[in-house]
């Protein structure tokens, strides 16, 4: 009997359908679309990173806890990357299908519920999919601040809206005076306090709101126990700022090498 090709492989895994809805997305009419948080690695031993300037974040995503955990969900949202990594203008094409429903026309989709835009040729087939459904709201968190500036800030398409989230390795890149930006505080009264605006009463107010959103943190304990009070930007800070003496040593032990 002969072995299965590839391609068959691959088009048994994917999903029917791409786009979903939970209830705090129906309550503000918005779908998402979904990939695995972070790393991991698939059943048939390839391994990935759909969140490759995740900076502190990844210590206490939301997206690596409770039922994203759940075999069922956790075995969805791979085929979701599979289908994008092995047939990258199949999965575009699926998606502007079931984007031509007419319920989307006016609706909302964030981009990533989990996950980033983790190369250029995934984060430019999102940039077809917007153009090509001029109807539909796009919006999304991002830390891939570099890609953005590359890619779609000379032209964004008009129905993309997005922020820029601190807790990356890319945090240094952004500018609170100029940037949309979004940070994780740990309590709504700590947003307040430090003049940000929240977007705990709907998600779409990180780009619909003011500049400066604040994100409260999620109430998991041991989560909270990490972030020990602290703004996501601040842990980032700390972390950056510990490393940066150890690269600088790093660096000069190999430049004293070199010489020698």
């Amino acid at each position: 009997m002969s072995l299965p090709e590839p391609s068959e492989i691959a088009s048994a895994a994917r999903p029917t359908r791409l786009l979903a809805q939970n209830r705090e997305m129906r309550s503000i009419g918005a779908w998402n679309w979904t990939l695995p948080a972070w790393a991991g690695r698939f059943d048939d031993g390839r391994t990935y990173n759909t969140c490759p300037s995740a900076g502190v974040c990844r210590s206490v995503c939301y997206a690596r806890n409770g039922t994203y955990l759940w075999p069922t969900v956790r075995a969805k949202h791979q085929a979701n990357l599979k289908f994008v990594l092995d047939d990258l203008d199949g999965w575009t094409t699926a998606m502007l299908a079931e984007l031509s429903s007419a319920k989307f026309t006016g609706a909302w989709v964030r981009i990533h519920d989990s996950g980033d835009f983790f190369s250029d040729d995934y984060l430019a087939a999102w940039l077809r999919i917007c153009r090509s459904r001029p109807a539909v709201n796009f919006y999304c968190y991002t830390k891939e601040v570099d890609r953005f500036r590359r890619l779609v800030e000379p032209d964004p398409p008009p129905n993309l809206l997005w922020v820029f989230s601190f807790g990356g390795t890319q945090d240094a890149a952004l500018d609170i005076d100029t940037d949309r930006v979004a940070d994780v505080f740990p309590t709504e009264a700590s947003i307040a306090e430090a003049g940000w605006a929240s977007q705990e009463a709907s998600d779409l107010l990180a780009v619909l709101g003011p500049r400066l959103v604040g994100v409260p943190a999620n109430r998991i304990p041991h989560y909270l126990r990490r972030l020990r009070g602290r703004r996501f930007s601040q842990w980032q800070a700390e972390v950056d700022a510990e490393r940066r003496p150890h690269n600088q040593n790093s660096a000069a032990d190999l430049t004293e090498r070199r010489a020698a």
